[in-house]
């Protein structure tokens, strides 16, 4: 079965016989099928009310375990984005109720997160309507060719996510 990158490549092929394009092969693809994952991500979220960054802090929080909160800095780490966007992520979903804060113990001046019932809940509910999604996307390969390719892109994306700073 072709598909476009099949096409942009054939085509390259053509018009710049001189480059080897190979790279384009499974990097527009990834990139490509990126994009599908997005949108079907952000269908499965709006179906319980939620933005995808909303989603991302909600399950970093849910996956802490019990009690269900992270330091701003711990939630900056695993939703990699800055610190004044964090702020303004945790107040608009305080607002909502999904979260709240409260204060550090271990830290005078410093605040957790945590996540009220209500945005456990949403969460859960995102999250289990979400995999309904990535199961349907995964469909057509097998649980074999399913682990392989997980391997596969592990081997590309562990430099990344393991490179300091």
């Amino acid at each position: 079965m072709e598909d476009e990158v099949d096409r942009l490549v054939a085509a390259w092929r053509r018009e710049r016989p001189d480059l080897d394009v190979e790279p384009l092969e499974v990097l527009s693809r990834v990139s490509r099928l990126a994009r599908h994952l997005d949108r079907a991500r952000r269908i499965a979220f709006a179906e319980h009310n939620l933005e995808p960054w909303e989603f991302d802090v909600l399950t970093s929080l849910r996956r802490a375990g019990p009690p269900y909160q992270l330091s701003p800095g711990q939630l900056l780490t695993q939703t990699l984005v800055t610190s004044g966007t964090m702020t303004n992520r945790i107040d608009r979903l305080a607002k909502k109720g999904l979260v709240e804060r409260g204060p550090d113990p271990s830290d005078r001046r410093g605040v957790l997160v945590r996540l009220t019932a209500e945005g456990r809940d949403r969460a859960d509910q995102a999250l289990a309507g979400l995999l309904d999604h990535e199961r349907a996307i995964l469909a057509e390969l097998s649980q074999a060719q399913r682990a392989e390719l997980a391997a596969l892109l592990r081997q590309l994306t562990a430099p990344f996510d393991n490179f300091p700073g």
